[in-house]
């Protein structure tokens, strides 16, 4: 028997090949296991999946939906799980959206972090005054988006520590970073005070090499991997919403693990 919900004509499946980027992310986020089929994707969005602009517009609200759905369930008191050291990856694994031969390094003596938003003292900060910071280490697995992982050894300030230090309003929807490759980021302020979310200046008792960061780079154990942004140069706390560099291209935003 047809089902009642079954269109009259199925449209062509390579539509969905336009759009994978956004399909991983939101299959990836285990909203829809085993794979989005067009006639889930009409079901779940009303979507004319023979419209391109339209898929698109599909998956985009489903993302929304999705992040908003994390958000909530989102728990700031879980930790995620913390290993030996000696199970760390030596060197960490590079991962950009370019090769690491195009990596340009940063000069520690020049570098400084600019704060911006609604933060109280906005005074630039040099890399000495980032090392004169309580730090905090945290062994912890790197999940990214495309499948692969690995345990990574990192070191820094607890972002948390970093905000009430500058006197950021901690109530203030969202942390947004700027960095030296022009990759814009931003995460929820409650996974910014997460008490495993760091401003990681080293990596395995070393500083950071320059392919993974150096001088200041976000690692979070409860972001996807291409949530940590490198090579920060600048902080800003506001309630504007200002995406990132892959949430441009159809990636989830909130990017929860």
């Amino acid at each position: 028997m047809k089902s009642p919900f079954r269109p009259a004509s199925l449209p062509n499946p390579a539509i969905l090949d336009d759009h994978r980027g956004a399909i991983r992310t939101l299959e990836r986020r285990g909203l829809l296991r085993g794979g989005l089929s067009l006639g889930a994707l009409t079901m779940l969005t009303g979507c004319d999946v023979a419209q391109p602009d339209s898929v698109q517009s599909g998956l985009l609200r489903m993302s929304a939906f999705n992040d908003w759905v994390q958000a909530r369930l989102f728990d700031p008191n879980k930790l995620a799980p913390e290993f030996p050291a000696s199970l760390a990856l030596r060197p960490p694994r590079f991962n950009a959206y370019y090769d690491i031969e195009k990596v340009k390094p940063v000069d520690g003596e020049t570098w400084r972090l600019e704060l911006a938003g609604l933060i109280a003292d906005k005074r630039p900060w040099t890399l000495r005054d980032i090392a004169a910071l309580p730090r905090r280490e945290i062994v912890i697995r790197h999940v990214c988006v495309e499948g692969w992982s690995y345990i990574g050894q990192w070191s820094g300030v607890p972002l948390r520590a970093f905000l009430e230090r500058v006197g950021a309003d901690l109530s203030a929807r969202y942390v947004a970073f700027k960095t030296a490759d022009d990759y814009p980021s931003s995460i929820d302020m409650a996974s910014a005070l997460h008490p495993q979310t760091l401003l990681a200046t080293s990596y395995g008792g070393d500083a950071l090499a320059d392919p993974f960061g150096f001088p200041l780079r976000l690692r979070t154990a409860v972001k996807l991997g291409f949530k940590n942004p490198k090579w920060i140069t600048a902080i800003e706390v506001s309630n504007t919403y200002t995406g990132g560099y892959w949430e441009k291209l159809g990636f989830n935003w909130f990017a929860g693990l």
